[in-house]
């Protein structure tokens, strides 16, 4: 028994709950409650779920899918395609002279074949066989024969396919038709056609470049006799044929005229250099000339005499005949000495002089040679530069006359580079439609799509459908799950009743109640649980069919059991074992009567008291907080458990005090129905209530919601087989 100091005081802010009512879980910290949780890993299993539970939608899905598929299918009207192959052969020329018969590069294929293909699809082809073919008309396009504007629309065949295969020069055109032959007709024509085109092509561009050609040669012939006029003044000018041998010539003579003028400078140098120093009186300088060698004879003769006199003198005297005869030597020898001198000095100066001329005369010979050659040499770059115009226009004159002959051959030649390869022939095989592909196809497609479309609306489903999923996403313990049960009269007598019949639906029902009731009862709490508060998210959930199972299965246990119907607002529990509701728990919290007074006996449960709601009162919701709490704590000394029907949590203020004064609570929500976020809200509130929370009850779960309800048809398979064995005994 909880002791009287341990029972929270109701003030009018609100109470404090008692300090050892802690969860029945672990609960975590508000700061941890608070964050976001981690995104839950879904098992694969789960997937195969989802397939399980709406097999039989995508199987009809899927049927009807492909049973509409084979029925268009086979009401299309048959389509036939032919193929005309064409060759283009691009190591042939595509001309027969000139430069158009050089081998085409084939490094651009790729873009050449993309080209031609464009060029097949163009109004130039398709144009002249949709007139001859009516095409367009046979395709059911909008042309009307009084639209004038529809007529010249360019042409655009929807059934014409243009491909290449893969590494080869060969373009393949086909058309699609509903008769065989026309669609052979129209390949043919279209392939036809485009090698018409492509001639006529050719040809226009061939007469368009030899009408300009022609044009312009005009133009280039007076070009041409301008500058060969030109020229030929030139050439009368300078009186030669070729101004570039004389200015060879002169060039020549100028660079020799060049070299004499040289030997002219250092001769006249050398004479120069020479003369000064004869001039000067200078005996070696003499002596170096080329008449040096009489005088030197003479100044030996002179030496000699002067010795001789000297001689003589010092042996004879001056005044001895002797020396009066070598007087007279020494004076011819000098005389004959001087002499010779002077003239060496002479022929010095004259062959100075004369050196000095001829370098005059060399100077004046190279200016005037410089002169010519400049003259020549600038009127020759003129020359040179008429010569090569008249040359470039004669030329190109040639060369144009060349192009204009080649173009009038080369324009009535018919390009066999692009030819028919395999004409296309009528087809005996339909190609469209393809109704095996066309089922194939809207089998896989449907199947992926009613795949898709479960797995995309399980995804959105907001809502709590399976235990595993509610244990896996909230992260609460889900302690019990009860099934659906579809007659509600035979889910109110399954509460009066003990008897159990393995073939009716009441038996797993009643089975997943006691399961409950001993998840609770045998549960690992601090101390026994001896009022538990039964609650949900939203009405209609079903905590009220949870709390009147449950009571009746624990009084059926042999258990003194109290039921109080704690939702004020809609009492429904003495209506479901056909009470009186005029007292109740509204009239104990009132204190109008002892809540012992207002309990009432259920016919075939003796272990079962019911205290209903009473009438309903604001003020008695008001009193919830204390009184509820000190009528809790004087039934659970008389009862074995006291279970308490309590409104929803949210959007109430009842259920918060009650939560708070039970021992626990359990938290019902229905399949299907509830969503995630509620029950979230409500596991949240009970966490910060600081209340016992047993777990999470998941009501009305079926085998279209969840892999648990298999579990229930055991129960059936089970007592039956058992029920059997025995007959089988008895009888033996």
């Amino acid at each position: 028994m909880i002791a009287q100091a341990d029972i929270p005081r109701a003030v009018d802010s609100g109470w404090a709950p008692p300090s050892d009512r802690l969860p029945a879980y672990a609960a975590p910290p508000l700061s941890v409650v608070d964050d976001e949780p981690e995104e839950p890993r879904i098992p694969l299993s789960h997937y195969l779920w989802i397939l399980k539970r709406y097999h039989t939608r995508i199987a009809g899905f899927v049927i009807a899918a492909v049973l509409t598929t084979w029925l268009v299918s086979a009401r299309l009207t048959p389509i036939y395609e032919s193929t005309a192959t064409v060759d283009i052969d691009r190591q042939r020329p595509s001309g027969v002279v000139g430069e158009d018969a050089a081998p085409a590069a084939l490094n651009d294929a790729d873009q050449f074949l993309a080209t031609q293909m464009k060029l097949v699809e163009s109004d130039s082809v398709l144009r002249p066989v949709d007139e001859r073919l009516g095409l367009r008309r046979a395709e059911h396009q909008a042309v009307s024969d009084a639209s004038e504007s529809a007529e010249q629309a360019p042409v655009s065949l929807r059934r014409l396919r243009v491909t290449r295969p893969p590494n080869t020069y060969l373009m393949q055109i086909s058309y699609r038709s509903e008769d065989p032959k026309l669609a052979a007709d129209a390949a043919n024509a279209i392939a036809q056609s485009y090698l018409e085109h492509t001639y006529n092509i050719r040809i226009r561009s061939s007469a368009s470049l030899s009408a300009f050609m022609e044009k312009q040669l005009e133009e280039l012939k007076t070009k041409m006799e301008r500058s060969s006029q030109a020229l030929a003044k030139f050439e009368r000018d300078l009186n030669v044929l070729n101004p570039e041998e004389k200015t060879s010539i002169l060039s020549s003579r100028l660079e020799q005229l060049n070299a004499d003028y040289t030997a002219a400078q250092s001769e006249r140098l050398k004479k120069e250099a020479a003369y000064d120093s004869v001039r000067g009186g200078s005996l070696d300088a003499a002596l170096a000339t080329s008449q040096g060698e009489p005088l030197r004879k003479l100044s030996e003769r002179l030496n000699e005499a002067r010795e001789n006199l000297a001689a003589v003198e010092s042996f004879y005297g001056s005044k001895h005949p002797e020396y009066r005869r070598a007087k007279a030597k020494l004076d011819d020898v000098q005389a004959s000495f001087d002499e010779t001198r002077a003239s060496i000095v002479g022929r010095a100066e004259s062959e100075f002089h004369e050196a000095k001329q001829r370098e005059e005369m060399a100077g004046n010979a190279v200016s005037v040679a410089k002169s010519e050659f400049d003259e020549v040499n600038a009127r020759s770059f003129e020359y040179l530069a008429a010569k090569r115009e008249a040359d470039a226009d004669k030329t190109l004159y040639d060369e144009l006359m060349r192009r204009i002959k080649e173009a009038s051959i080369n324009a009535g030649f018919q390009n066999s580079a692009i030819r028919i390869a395999d004409p296309a022939r009528p087809s005996l095989s339909a190609v469209s439609p393809d109704i095996s592909l066309n089922v194939l196809l809207a089998l896989m497609s449907s199947t992926l799509l009613a795949i898709g479309a479960a797995v995309f609306g399980d995804m959105l489903d907001q809502t709590i459908r399976d235990p595993e999923q509610a244990a896996r996403i909230l992260r609460a313990d889900v302690i019990g799950s009860l099934p659906l049960m579809k007659s509600r009269r035979a889910l109110a007598e399954s509460i009066r009743t003990s008897e159990f019949d393995a073939e009716s639906e009441i038996s797993g029902f009643t089975e997943s109640v006691r399961t409950l009731r001993n998840s609770i009862l045998l549960g690992n709490f601090d101390r026994p649980c001896r009022s538990l508060l039964i609650t949900s998210a939203g009405p209609g959930d079903g905590k009220t069919t949870t709390a009147l199972h449950l009571a009746a299965a624990h009084s059926e246990h042999g258990k003194r059991t109290l039921l109080i119907d704690a939702d004020l607002r809609r009492p429904s529990v003495h209506r479901a074992f056909n009470l009186s509701g005029v007292t109740g728990l509204s009239s104990a919290l009132m204190g109008e009567v002892h809540w012992r007074d207002a309990c009432l006996r259920v016919d075939g449960l003796p272990q079962l008291h019911v205290l209903p709601a009473g009438p309903p009162s604001r003020r008695a919701g008001d009193l919830m907080g204390r009184r509820l709490t000190e009528l809790l704590e004087e039934a659970s000394a008389e009862y074995d458990l006291v279970v308490l029907d309590a409104p929803p949590l949210l959007g109430f203020a009842e259920p918060l005090q009650m939560a708070t004064a039970a021992d626990a609570v359990l938290v019902v929500a229905r399949a299907g129905q509830t969503s995630r976020k509620s029950v979230a809200a409500v596991l949240a509130t009970l966490t910060r209530l600081r209340a016992r929370t047993v777990g999470l009850v998941l009501n009305q779960v079926s085998r279209d919601l969840s892999d648990s309800y298999a579990y229930y048809g055991q129960y059936r398979s089970y007592y039956r087989r058992g029920g059997d064995e025995a007959e089988n005994e008895a009888g033996a």
